[in-house]
């Protein structure tokens, strides 16, 4: 079965993880068994060819770079200009893997239909790239508004205007608090462009005044259900009928405090926890119960997004693992025609939607 995993952050994890995405899975994580900075060190689930040996030939790829302002003890740049530099180093490395023919970019509909169909077709031989749709995750790094475009010229066609924490454009998860006018005129700016809002970490303030002001698509790359796991990263059911009535699809996230109530980090572990694959079924089968159908689902991992396995379902070894999904979710009752649609269809779908000629005069 054909997959399209709509969140990956793979540059962040090659430039501040140091791993080499071309190499297997088992290779990055030898190299990295002494290492204790990160704590998914020698448990990474994600690799190009992971990606290959699961059918997961499109994915959704981040930029990813956050703005800390003085007294905020998250992780990230002291200023807007090296929050840019660093996501254009990651830029580099997604065409640096386009010239050796690892990946392709994925930037209108007619690059989409190609690609669609050279993973879809049984005579295609070779080593086929994976294609990628460029997402910018959390906007401090645009220094101003005006850089969007910039951006979209190099191939951004989706942004999530917050993460975790206060930005500069949006306030994200663990956050409060509405957009002020530069936030605005981001989501202006995104709309001219035809640039895809996803509204993944937006905070309940944020989320609901962007659905205000943004006339153009949207979804949720990587999201759960805040009525199976109470947080405020989570989705209300009120925020997810939303969604539903804009059309858009959420993306089921495999991280597992995410998955389960009561999760403590460092400590808890997926077995004792009882997190599987089939947890993130019961949050698509929320999801479904408010639809009323299973249009509006997909898969948006986020299993490279600074956890690995020790934080992630136990029945999943690496990426190729999503596989495992088809007859789990057969079993549930799923039809043939839900499961490609979560495992693609919905997905695919959205894009040929969004993905209209547009022009940045």
């Amino acid at each position: 079965m054909f997959i399209i995993d709509a969140h990956l952050d793979l540059s962040m994890n090659v430039l501040e993880w140091n791993r080499d995405l071309t190499k297997p899975v088992a290779e990055i994580n030898a190299r990295e068994a002494n290492l204790t900075d990160k704590p998914d060190r020698g448990k990474a689930t994600v690799s190009l060819a992971e990606l290959r040996k699961g059918s997961i030939g499109l994915v959704v790829a981040t930029q990813i770079a956050r703005y800390v302002a003085p007294g905020n003890s998250l992780p990230g740049w002291h200023s807007p200009a090296q929050a840019w530099a660093q996501t254009q180093g990651q830029v580099a490395w997604y065409k640096a893997m386009e010239e050796v023919g690892e990946m392709v970019q994925i930037n209108n509909l007619a690059s989409l239909e190609r690609h669609v169909a050279l993973w879809t077709s049984e005579t295609a031989e070779g080593k086929k790239p994976i294609g990628y749709i460029l997402s910018l995750e959390g906007a401090d790094s645009l220094i101003t508004v005006e850089y969007l475009e910039r951006a979209w010229h190099y191939g951004l066609r989706a942004v999530g205007p917050a993460h975790y924490g206060p930005g500069r454009y949006a306030n994200g998860t663990d956050a409060t608090g509405k957009m002020g006018p530069d936030g605005i005129a981001l989501l202006k700016e995104m709309e001219r462009l035809n640039i895809i809002l996803d509204a993944t970490h937006l905070c309940d303030d944020a989320f609901w005044q962007a659905l205000d002001h943004f006339n153009g698509a949207v979804w949720a790359s990587h999201n759960l259900t805040r009525a199976l796991v109470n947080h405020n990263r989570q989705f209300s059911n009120e925020q997810i009928k939303a969604l539903i009535e804009r059309g858009a699809v959420i993306g089921g996230a495999l991280d597992a405090w995410m998955m389960v109530p009561n999760w403590v980090r460092g400590k808890s572990t997926p077995r004792e926890m009882k997190v599987t694959l089939n947890t993130l079924i019961d949050h698509l089968d929320h999801i479904c119960d408010i639809a009323g159908n299973t249009l509006h689902i997909g898969i948006g991992s986020d299993l490279d997004g600074a956890f690995g396995t020790e934080q992630c379902p136990y029945d999943l070894q690496t990426i190729a693992d999503l596989q495992k999904l088809n007859e789990l979710l057969s079993k549930r009752g799923y039809t043939d025609k839900d499961i490609e649609n979560i495992m693609h269809g919905n997905w695919l779908r959205f894009l040929r939607n969004a993905m209209r000629p547009v022009s940045a005069d």
